[in-house]
């Protein structure tokens, strides 16, 4: 029986894929010798699938599952989890930004706090300013949002199997992995750890990326961008109905309102308000559409067990 799972999703890793396949090894042999690393090759464009291939063939403990296209970073995990034979699970980044040396610790710590889950905390990031701002802001905004106090986290962490299978029962499109994680609950604890920067490649999560992740996240875990539309919403009622009274009563009084500036003004910010509205509105109902289509999240071509 396998003790150890560990799911790395890759995407065009070729310069260190090599090393981290090396440094899972080392670090999963602390935990047990029935161990299987299973990396997610999501349709990478360089020779990140070769290479795994080649240690695939040295060690069997090393799987390879091939996707039919890039399904993106959340999906990927998604396969890897349900391929996961071990009794307990590491969920991974494979860019070595998130030290697999950490992972015999995760492991000390759920056996002696009788955690079901452990993840990683982070307590310092060596990444650029304004990449460390928007994380910091992103986690601010969803933790207040979704209540969850977490802080620092991401995708790294360790579930025991009971864990698991009920993560897996999550079977929604638009994934946000460390919200589902908060979402089934369990005995969750963490350890903490600095989070340096990438040694080789280019990080793969651009502007763009991230910000459709913390859309998914934000709207998937939280009714408040609605509920502040409704708000919103009702005092702009509130003050129009208050601003049609003065109106009427200084037409009654013989007082002419003068000029169409406030006029126009009012206009574009009404205006510019229900833009906005609808463009919440749409985030939900995009997510609505999504999960009525039932697609899969990922599609498997291939699987070197």
């Amino acid at each position: 029986m396998t003790l150890l799972s560990v799911i790395i999703p890759v995407y065009n890793e070729e310069e260190l894929v090599v090393e981290l396949v090396q440094r899972l090894q080392k670090s999963s042999l602390q935990v047990t010798e029935t161990y299987e690393l299973i990396f997610v090759n999501d349709a990478s464009k360089d020779k990140t699938l070769s290479l795994l291939l080649e240690e695939h063939k040295k060690d069997g403990r090393v799987k390879v599952l091939n996707l039919s296209r890039n399904f993106g970073h959340q999906a990927a995990y998604t396969a890897g989890l349900n391929y996961s034979k071990g009794e307990y699970t590491v969920m991974l980044d494979g860019d070595l930004q998130d030290p697999p040396e950490l992972i015999p610790e995760m492991y000390a710590k759920m056996k002696s706090s009788g955690a079901d889950i452990v993840y990683g905390r982070r307590t310092d990031r060596k990444e650029s300013l304004s990449k460390r701002a928007i994380t910091w802001l992103f986690h601010k905004i969803f933790d207040r949002l979704s209540r969850n106090n977490q802080g620092d986290v991401g995708n790294f962490c360790l579930l025991n199997r009971i864990a698991l299978d009920a993560f897996l029962k999550l079977n929604e499109k638009n994934r946000y992995l460390p919200g589902l994680r908060f979402f089934i609950g369990f005995n969750q604890d963490y350890v903490e750890y600095k989070r340096p920067d990438r040694s080789k490649g280019k990080a793969k999560m651009s502007f763009w990326k991230l910000v459709k992740l913390a859309f998914d996240a934000i709207f998937s875990f939280s009714k408040i961008p609605i509920r502040i539309a409704l708000i919103l919403g009702i005092l702009g009622i509130i003050i129009s109905l208050t601003g049609i009274g003065i109106v009427v009563y200084k037409k009654i009084i013989g007082v002419a309102i003068t000029g169409w500036t406030s006029t126009m003004l009012s206009i574009y910010f009404l205006g510019s308000v229900q833009l906005l509205f609808l463009g919440i509105l749409g985030e939900y109902i995009f997510r609505i559409y999504k999960e009525t289509q039932n697609r899969p999240v990922y599609i498997v071509k291939e699987f070197w067990e």
